[in-house]
């Protein structure tokens, strides 16, 4: 009898348990791909959703765009709030399917948005249990919708095209789980890719422009306060280890024409010094690159030549690593490289003591940079490809 009441309760609870009563198809679901926040000029915040169209892959739809015809795989809607709950009530009440954020890969900030303040925005973000950590956070130069509804070749849409260019390192890649970090932290100071848009071809239409990075966005707790260029960013790149996908190109003394390397492997330390009441972060930069292309009429196949190239390699790195912490220390005052928490691992006792003063030390960091460069590599060939013998110059 005992056996036969325990078989009746667990088949009961299996019932209870085992169904989908509370399952959503997904028919009934509005994909968002990406999302664009702007700021209005009544005070009220434009939220833009890019929705993935499923028809458009059953019917054999063709490449992405904004405006869901066309063979599209993506339409944009979009609609303003007092904030982001506000303005995303309002789109659900006018669209037939559940909004679902889940997919969202990518989140794109308007720059007046931006130099405004993101406080409100990042709330919603990571308070909503949808969004991805690990989704891509850009600011736009100007309005961050029309990103969305550009055609994107090569990829089903604006935002995919976006995300594979951040996959390829050659810019800031950062999530949302990365910008939060950075503006919780000591020094509450981040930095985010600047998107803008490359006009289409003559005859093209408008909506045949193509996003790309420009550079960098620069934040001061929530607050956007300066922007960095590509030169600029590169160098920052290399002070956080970042660096991946990059050429450095330079003269070779007073040679005719440029040599550019593609540096293969990077090891970079930060090492925090205090001495004499100064602050110092010495950069030690240990890279190998490979020649990937010779202007000059150099014959690199000697140790003298290679030796140079080095040398001068070295000095490129270093030139950019300098004008990039000039522009973030001396003009925006922003360490967004993270050199607070360098020395806050290593000198707690004298960070406890400067507690709350980062702002004023930061400034007046002095940088020391070693650099040890090689070159490992030389390509297929030594001497410059397409030059007659008798013009190149052995050394």
């Amino acid at each position: 009898m005992k056996n036969i009441f325990l078989l009746v309760l667990v088949s009961g609870v299996t019932l209870l348990v085992s169904g989908c009563w509370d399952r959503v198809e997904v028919n009934d679901l509005a994909i968002v791909t990406a999302a664009a926040i702007d700021k209005k000029d009544d005070n009220q915040i434009e939220l833009s959703l890019q929705i993935f169209i499923p028809k458009a892959l059953s019917s054999g739809g063709g490449q992405g765009g904004g405006t869901g015809g066309g063979g599209a795989v993506t339409l944009v809607t979009s609609h303003k709030g007092s904030n982001i709950s506000d303005a995303l009530s309002k789109l659900q009440s006018e669209f037939p399917r559940r909004v679902f954020w889940g997919h969202c890969k990518v989140f794109i900030f308007g720059e007046r948005l931006a130099k405004a303040g993101i406080q409100e925005q990042m709330d919603f973000l990571l308070r909503h249990p949808q969004p991805r950590e690990r989704a891509y956070v850009y600011v736009s130069e100007g309005k961050a919708k029309p990103i969305l509804e550009l055609f994107a070749p090569l990829e089903r849409y604006s935002a995919e095209r976006l995300r594979e260019i951040s996959d390829l390192h050659l810019g800031m890649q950062v999530t949302l789980q990365d910008l939060d970090e950075k503006l919780i932290g000591i020094a509450q100071a981040a930095a985010l890719p600047r998107v803008d848009i490359l006009p289409p071809e003559k005859g093209q239409e408008k909506s045949q422009g193509k996003p790309y990075i420009v550079g960098t966005a620069v934040f001061k707790k929530d607050k956007m306060i300066g922007k960095l260029t590509e030169n600029e960013t590169r160098g920052i790149l290399w002070i956080r280890n970042e660096i991946e996908a990059s050429t450095v190109t330079f003269k070779l003394g007073a040679e005719k024409g440029k040599i550019s390397i593609n540096p293969i492997e990077a090891t970079i330390k930060l090492v925090p010094v205090i001495q004499n009441k100064k602050w110092i972060m010495v950069v030690k930069i240990d890279t190998e690159g490979s020649i990937i292309q010779n202007g000059t009429n150099l014959n690199l196949s000697s140790t003298k030549l290679i030796r140079a190239v080095e040398k001068a390699f070295a000095k490129e790195i270093e030139k950019r690593i300098k004008l990039a912490f000039q522009q973030t220390q001396q003009v925006l005052k922003a360490d967004i490289v993270g050199f607070g928490e360098e020395f806050f691992r290593k000198y707690p006792k004298q960070w406890k003591e400067n507690e709350g003063r980062w702002d004023k030390i930061y400034p007046e960091i002095e940088l020391e940079i070693e650099i040890k460069a090689h070159v490992r590599r030389q390509g297929y060939i030594n001497k410059p490809g397409g030059m007659p013998e008798k013009e190149v110059k052995e050394q």
